[in-house]
């Protein structure tokens, strides 16, 4: 069994930053990709952004160049540094993250529980 468990959502002005925190537990035999998305009221669950376990990162148009994604392998870990942020970032964020449990499993989806942001204005 394998859980995404994140971390560091809140309340934040308009222009203020978070950064969020997301960590695999369970049994992990390695990790592809990871990504965090998110998902407002009455919309659709979007990409925010992604990346690969080299390091390669990719982002919303709607979030570039105020969104940094990173990811600790050592860890399990990958962050989402929100700067700039803006009334309309306020969504519901859950991590994703292809892994393996085992060596000749194949890589699985799973998705962490999610933690609100709020951007107030």
């Amino acid at each position: 069994q394998v859980h995404l468990v994140e971390s560091g959502g809140g309340l934040v002005q308009a222009g203020g930053s978070l950064r969020l925190s997301c960590a695999a537990s369970g049994t992990i035999f390695s990790i592809n990709n990871m990504g965090w998305y998110r998902q407002a009221p009455g919309k659709q669950r979007e990409l925010v952004a992604g990346i690969t376990s080299g390091g390669s990162a990719n982002y919303a148009d709607s979030v570039r160049g105020r969104f940094t994604i990173s990811r600790d392998n050592a860890k399990n870990t990958v962050y989402l540094q929100m700067n700039s942020l803006k009334p309309e970032d306020t969504a519901v964020y859950y991590c994703n993250a292809l892994i393996r449990s085992r060596i000749l499993d194949r890589f699985r989806e799973v998705w962490g529980q999610g933690t609100l942001v709020t951007v107030s204005s």
